[in-house]
């Protein structure tokens, strides 16, 4: 009982953190939209650059783009119904939201993307660039992932380990993809991070309540 609270508060006062380092770091962007520490960033990131880096980063980030966001979740929300996993399907489903929530802020926020000559634009887009949209996308969506293969006990060992780990991979390089293609600051690496973050947990807090009922 006296763990529970515990846990109940520590895990207030992370969620309280990311909201407010969120919300500041969202004023920092308004206010300072070129930052020398964003470019100080992306200059280290690109210092080393060679054609199959190139490839390598843009296969990285191919998940996060239409088509490849939309095959995914519905290719992965179709294995979980095949396999009368229905309600993990629907929340796989579900993850794709965060896409709607990310181009509200950004259009909210309005940032330009980097551009040339201050960095190397290895793959051009044209959305606005706070916060980045694939980092939301992919701690959300391989994010649940990763936690429906601790949870699921029932999928055997060698699916879920990997799977596990394939995701958590992605994860932790797309920040890198984003910046290294000339996509992202990384101001809007960690933007994305911290409110893919939040949406993971809204999204974890909702699956667990209904698990428990």
């Amino acid at each position: 009982m006296i763990f529970g609270k515990y846990r109940k508060k520590v895990t207030y006062y992370v969620l309280g953190s990311i909201i407010a380092g969120f919300i500041l770091l969202t004023i920092l962007v308004l206010a300072f939209p070129h930052s020398f520490i964003d470019l100080e960033f992306s200059q280290e990131v690109q210092e080393d650059q060679n054609p199959l880096l190139d490839t390598l980063m843009k296969l990285v980030s191919w998940f996060g783009y239409f088509p490849g966001s939309v095959i995914i979740v519905l290719l992965g929300a179709l294995l979980f119904f095949i396999f009368k996993y229905k309600r993990e399907a629907l929340f796989i489903l579900i993850t794709s939201a965060s896409s709607l929530v990310t181009t509200l802020i950004k259009m909210l926020v309005n940032r330009p993307r980097p551009t040339e000559p201050l960095v190397r634009i290895v793959q051009k887009v044209n959305q606005q660039s706070f916060p980045s949209g694939h980092v939301v996308f992919y701690i959300v969506f391989f994010g649940f992932i990763t936690v429906l293969m601790y949870r699921l006990k029932n999928i055997p060992k060698y699916i879920r380990i990997p799977v596990a780990v394939i995701s958590m991979l992605l994860i932790f390089t797309i920040p890198f993809s984003r910046i290294y293609l000339g996509a992202h600051w990384f101001s809007d690496v960690l933007g994305g991070f911290l409110l893919g973050l939040l949406c993971l947990y809204l999204l974890c807090f909702f699956y667990f309540r209904k698990a428990v009922k």
